[in-house]
C-alpha cells in the first residue's frame, strides 16, 4: 500500500474593528512559503453535492486600486490557463484569453 501525504496551507487574517482585513499572511510549508505577507487573496471551492462554487475574496483595506486591477488582470489569466488543462478546450481558452486582453487595454495595463 502507497503512503499518503497531507499537507497544508494556512491563511492568517488580521482584522481591524469593522472585520476589514488589515493583514494578510500565508504558509504552505510543502512550497517553502512561510507566514509570507499579500495584501489579496482569492479563494474558491467547489461543492460537488450543491453544485456551486463557495468562495472567499479578501484584500487588505491598504491595497492599492491599481495592484488590483493588476491583480485581478493576473487571475483572469491564470483561471485561462487553468481551464485550458482541465477541460483541453481550446476554442474557449482563446475566447477567454482574448478577455484578459481586452481587460488589460481598458485598465490601461499594457503598453
Amino acid at each position: 500500500m502507497a503512503k499518503t501525504h497531507s499537507s497544508d496551507i494556512k491563511l492568517h487574517i488580521e482584522l481591524d474593528e469593522n472585520k476589514v482585513p488589515e493583514k494578510l499572511n500565508w504558509t504552505a510549508k510543502d512550497g517553502g512559503i512561510e507566514n509570507e505577507k499579500a495584501k489579496a487573496f482569492l479563494l474558491s471551492v467547489w461543492d460537488s453535492e450543491q453544485q456551486e462554487t463557495l468562495k472567499i475574496d479578501l484584500w487588505t483595506k491598504d491595497m492599492p486600486v491599481d495592484e488590483m486591477k493588476k491583480f485581478m488582470h493576473q487571475t483572469l489569466v491564470s483561471l485561462s490557463d487553468t481551464y485550458q488543462r482541465a477541460t483541453q478546450d481550446e476554442k474557449m481558452t482563446a475566447t477567454m484569453r482574448d478577455f484578459c486582453d481586452y481587460f488589460a487595454e481598458k485598465l490601461e495595463l499594457k503598453k
